[in-house]
């Protein structure tokens, strides 16, 4: 169950064991289909080709791991050529990070975080964005953002620290995106304004670096005078509207629904019995130092699991945990607890995000690019609450991409599209999974989207009420 570090919400627990638990990714579809063809609208199917028959965790943990190879092919900004790109609101996952949790009794994963130009993986633009965040000492972020480092730096990494990998997977991510709202959609003058972008982090320095790799990448002239980082507290991004009993009580009820599926898994069982021989303490103190957080680390970055003198945890192990999450993945969307906790957990940052689009959509706006760098516990909700049953859990570097559209034909027709690590799900979201039929357009109004947020979205939970103050303040249950 996603919970988040940063979150500060006691009931919550840690973004590490929110990456433990959970692994749901989409199914990409052909990035042969036109995003406007009716085909590409059709549900996302696993590819026979590429996706293995059943569950594989193996496969699974290496999508999550998302290890930097070539530039991927992606849908963002495909749209009739008598539609306008008004504005794009993008949430990211920090990219691949040192662990949170160290096994107790084992070495720690040696991995180097300085960021060096000739070691994979590489990037084209990783040395200048040394050399450029380097002299970023007088960028004047919010407290407490201004006592973070710029890049990661240490030889052996700091716990949670982001990696060269991680910064290579936001450097793509960000020419990605130039290349398609720069170049093709003209989002961004070259010589754009400090009120044309949002631009808000968690405290984490993995959050920070993760966002300035992705403008270093994105931004025709990154100037360290027009980027000013807004801090958030919260890894919901609920700003002012955190206090929600409600939402708290709805992830008790979820957490212990994870827990009474552990406790019927005795494959588990036996693997963690194992495991805790190995490094020679109680069960009950290995569970509690998450390891399958560090052992995805040694996956990720292709290093032998720890061994002492008793044995070695091996790669029976880890897909043994690894195919629990998955388990847990499939039960959480069936029993629907989780639901609960995403709508009132979402909420804030999707109200935030509508007041965004209408401000550009009614001309009241000059921003036209927010970014908001954040966790696997930010992602999560959002995907949940806004009916992506399909989505899988957010890899490392993932992104959630709103575009808001005008029609040039109709000036006063805004629409939008969503996408997921690059594949349309506009038409699986739940406000826009029926529109389809009744509009030709391969987007969906900007109404529906605001209907869904300002109201829909919480009458399900019921209490009958659209209002948030109340859903959360319900008494019914």
């Amino acid at each position: 169950m996603q919970t988040g570090e940063a979150d500060g919400i006691r009931a919550q627990r840690s973004e590490g064991t929110a990456e433990a638990m959970h692994t749901v990714h989409l199914i990409p579809v052909s990035v042969a289909k036109n995003a406007v063809s009716s085909k590409s609208r059709k549900r996302i199917m696993p590819d026979p080709v590429t996706e293995p028959p059943g569950m594989d965790p193996l496969y699974e943990a290496l999508l999550y791991c998302n290890i930097p190879s070539v530039a991927e092919r992606s849908m963002e900004g495909h749209a009739p050529h008598h539609f306008k790109l008004v504005s794009v609101h993008v949430f990211i996952r920090h990219g691949d990070r040192y662990p949170l949790y160290v096994i107790p009794k084992t070495k720690r994963p040696e991995i180097d975080c300085t960021l060096v130009a000739n070691r994979k993986p590489y990037h084209p633009k990783l040395e200048a964005f040394v050399s450029h965040m380097s002299k970023g000492s007088g960028a004047s972020f919010e407290s407490p953002l201004h006592s973070l480092p710029l890049f990661p730096n240490h030889p052996l990494c700091e716990m949670g620290e982001l990696t060269q990998t991680g910064v290579v997977q936001h450097l793509q991510n960000g020419q990605l995106l130039r290349d398609i709202y720069l170049k093709k959609h003209q989002l961004l003058p070259s010589d754009w304004s400090p009120d044309q972008l949002y631009l808000e982090t968690t405290g984490k320095s993995r959050t920070l670096q993760s966002g300035l790799a992705l403008l270093y990448g994105f931004l025709p002239d990154f100037d360290w005078k027009k980027v000013y980082f807004r801090h958030q507290p919260s890894a919901l991004f609920c700003s002012g509207s955190c206090y929600c009993p409600m939402r708290n009580h709805y992830l008790e009820k979820e957490q212990r629904r994870q827990y009474l599926l552990r406790l019927k898994n005795g494959q588990l069982e036996r693997a963690y019995g194992e495991m805790a021989k190995v490094v020679d303490i109680p069960t009950k103190q290995l569970r509690a130092a998450n390891p399958i957080d560090s052992l995805l680390c040694h996956f990720c970055h292709n290093l032998s699991f720890p061994c002492t003198g008793n044995g070695c945890i091996d790669m029976e192990h880890f897909k043994v945990i690894k195919t629990h999450q998955m388990e847990d993945e499939r039960e959480r969307r069936e029993k629907k607890l989780y639901l609960g906790y995403a709508l009132l957990g979402a909420h804030p940052i999707l109200n935030q995000t509508v007041g965004r689009m209408l401000r550009a959509a009614e001309g009241r706006s000059e921003e036209v690019f927010a970014l908001y760098s954040a966790h696997d516990v930010t992602l999560s909700p959002v995907l949940s609450a806004l009916g992506l049953t399909e989505a899988r859990f957010p890899r490392f570097a993932a992104r959630l991409i709103f575009e808001l559209w005008q029609d040039r034909d109709e000036p006063r027709e805004h629409a939008v599209r969503v996408l997921y690590n690059g594949v349309d799900v506009t038409f699986h979201t739940s406000f826009c999974q029926d529109h389809r039929r009744r509009w030709p357009k391969p987007m969906c109004p900007l109404d529906n989207l605001v209907r869904f947020v300002r109201r829909d979205m919480l009458v399900g939970l019921g209490s009958g009420s659209t209002n948030y103050y109340d859903a959360c303040h319900w008494k019914g249950f």
